[in-house]
Protein backbone atom coordinates (compact mmCIF):
# COMPACT_ATOMS: atom_id res chain seq x y z
CA UNK A 1 0.00 0.00 0.00
CA UNK A 2 1.84 3.21 -0.86
CA UNK A 3 0.83 6.29 1.20
CA UNK A 4 -0.20 9.88 -0.31
CA UNK A 5 0.57 11.74 2.66
CA UNK A 6 4.31 11.27 4.51
CA UNK A 7 4.50 10.77 8.13
CA UNK A 8 4.79 14.33 9.55
CA UNK A 9 7.83 13.83 11.34
CA UNK A 10 9.93 13.59 8.03
CA UNK A 11 9.29 17.33 7.77
CA UNK A 12 8.50 19.27 4.39
CA UNK A 13 11.77 18.63 2.78
CA UNK A 14 11.29 22.56 1.99
CA UNK A 15 14.67 24.19 3.86
CA UNK A 16 13.37 27.54 3.91
CA UNK A 17 11.08 26.27 6.58
CA UNK A 18 14.11 24.73 8.40
CA UNK A 19 13.88 27.46 11.41
CA UNK A 20 17.30 27.15 13.12
CA UNK A 21 16.22 30.84 14.97
CA UNK A 22 13.56 29.92 16.98
CA UNK A 23 12.52 30.33 20.41
CA UNK A 24 9.97 29.27 22.36
CA UNK A 25 8.11 32.58 24.18
CA UNK A 26 6.41 30.73 26.52
CA UNK A 27 10.19 29.21 27.94
CA UNK A 28 10.97 32.68 29.78
CA UNK A 29 7.69 32.74 31.39
CA UNK A 30 7.42 29.74 33.46
CA UNK A 31 5.29 29.71 36.39
CA UNK A 32 7.40 28.40 39.76
CA UNK A 33 5.19 25.38 39.48
CA UNK A 34 5.23 24.65 36.58
CA UNK A 35 5.22 21.01 35.39
CA UNK A 36 6.37 18.82 32.46
CA UNK A 37 5.66 15.39 30.94
CA UNK A 38 6.56 14.03 27.91
CA UNK A 39 7.41 10.60 26.49
CA UNK A 40 11.31 11.01 26.72
CA UNK A 41 11.45 11.40 30.00
CA UNK A 42 10.56 9.30 33.02
CA UNK A 43 7.64 11.02 35.10
CA UNK A 44 7.07 14.98 35.90
CA UNK A 45 9.46 17.38 35.85
CA UNK A 46 8.55 20.01 38.37
CA UNK A 47 9.81 23.51 39.22
CA UNK A 48 10.65 26.68 37.01
CA UNK A 49 14.57 26.01 37.56
CA UNK A 50 14.69 22.26 36.58
CA UNK A 51 12.25 22.44 33.64
CA UNK A 52 14.09 25.74 32.54
CA UNK A 53 17.80 23.33 32.64
CA UNK A 54 16.46 20.46 30.67
CA UNK A 55 14.34 22.06 27.57
CA UNK A 56 17.12 24.56 27.40
CA UNK A 57 19.56 21.90 26.53
CA UNK A 58 16.95 19.55 25.14
CA UNK A 59 16.23 22.44 22.69
CA UNK A 60 20.09 22.20 21.50
CA UNK A 61 19.59 18.98 19.72
CA UNK A 62 17.59 19.77 16.74
CA UNK A 63 19.57 21.17 13.91
CA UNK A 64 16.49 22.74 12.88
CA UNK A 65 12.33 23.32 13.64
CA UNK A 66 10.12 22.62 10.50
CA UNK A 67 6.54 24.16 12.06
CA UNK A 68 3.17 23.01 11.12
CA UNK A 69 1.93 24.90 13.56
CA UNK A 70 3.12 27.72 15.82
CA UNK A 71 0.60 29.84 17.58
CA UNK A 72 -2.94 30.12 20.43
CA UNK A 73 -4.45 27.04 21.42
CA UNK A 74 -7.60 27.67 22.91
CA UNK A 75 -8.10 30.05 25.70
CA UNK A 76 -4.73 30.13 27.81
CA UNK A 77 -3.00 27.67 25.75
CA UNK A 78 -0.21 27.54 23.37
CA UNK A 79 1.00 24.68 20.81
CA UNK A 80 3.98 23.54 18.39
CA UNK A 81 3.63 21.41 15.89
CA UNK A 82 6.83 20.77 14.46
CA UNK A 83 9.35 18.42 12.30
CA UNK A 84 13.15 18.48 13.25
CA UNK A 85 16.37 16.55 13.26
CA UNK A 86 18.53 15.22 15.55
CA UNK A 87 22.05 13.73 14.35
CA UNK A 88 20.24 14.06 10.69
CA UNK A 89 17.63 11.23 12.04
CA UNK A 90 13.51 12.68 11.58
CA UNK A 91 11.70 13.48 14.80
CA UNK A 92 8.82 15.63 15.63
CA UNK A 93 6.95 17.03 18.55
CA UNK A 94 3.81 18.55 19.35
CA UNK A 95 3.51 20.78 22.55
CA UNK A 96 0.94 22.01 23.83
CA UNK A 97 1.53 24.76 26.59
CA UNK A 98 -1.22 25.83 29.37
CA UNK A 99 -0.73 28.96 30.89
CA UNK A 100 -2.40 30.17 34.46
CA UNK A 101 -4.57 32.97 35.20
CA UNK A 102 -1.14 35.24 34.95
CA UNK A 103 -0.19 34.20 32.05
CA UNK A 104 2.65 31.91 32.95
CA UNK A 105 3.33 28.77 31.56
CA UNK A 106 1.67 26.18 34.00
CA UNK A 107 2.02 22.74 32.45
CA UNK A 108 3.57 21.46 29.00
CA UNK A 109 2.91 18.22 27.72
CA UNK A 110 5.67 17.05 24.66
CA UNK A 111 4.37 14.02 22.33
CA UNK A 112 8.02 13.51 20.38
CA UNK A 113 7.58 10.13 17.73
CA UNK A 114 8.39 8.28 16.21
CA UNK A 115 9.52 5.54 18.99
CA UNK A 116 12.59 4.94 17.83
CA UNK A 117 13.39 8.51 18.03
CA UNK A 118 12.01 9.08 21.34
CA UNK A 119 14.04 6.71 22.93
CA UNK A 120 17.15 8.51 21.19
CA UNK A 121 16.38 11.81 22.38
CA UNK A 122 16.04 10.39 25.42
CA UNK A 123 19.17 8.68 25.63
CA UNK A 124 20.79 11.67 24.37
CA UNK A 125 19.51 13.77 26.92
CA UNK A 126 20.54 10.71 29.36
CA UNK A 127 24.11 11.17 27.93
CA UNK A 128 24.24 14.76 28.21
CA UNK A 129 22.73 14.65 32.36
CA UNK A 130 24.53 11.43 33.48
CA UNK A 131 25.81 12.43 36.80
CA UNK A 132 23.66 15.44 37.56
CA UNK A 133 20.10 15.66 39.55
CA UNK A 134 18.40 15.54 36.02
CA UNK A 135 19.71 12.03 35.16
CA UNK A 136 16.71 10.17 36.54
CA UNK A 137 14.26 11.26 34.14
CA UNK A 138 16.15 10.50 31.06
CA UNK A 139 16.77 7.14 29.57
CA UNK A 140 20.07 5.29 30.18
CA UNK A 141 22.21 6.04 27.63
CA UNK A 142 23.64 2.34 26.92
CA UNK A 143 19.74 1.16 26.82
CA UNK A 144 18.62 -0.19 23.66
CA UNK A 145 21.17 1.53 21.67
CA UNK A 146 21.52 -1.18 19.16
CA UNK A 147 18.29 -0.90 18.12
CA UNK A 148 18.11 2.84 16.43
Amino acid sequence: MTYKTPPTYLGSGDPVRQRKDYYPPWLDNLADDVTLEAGVFNGTIHGAKDVFAILSYARTLYEFQDFIYVGKYGENGFVEDYAATVDGRPIANIAVVYKNEEGKTQHLVMNHRPLPMLQYFSRKLGEHFAGTEYAKYCADPSADADRD
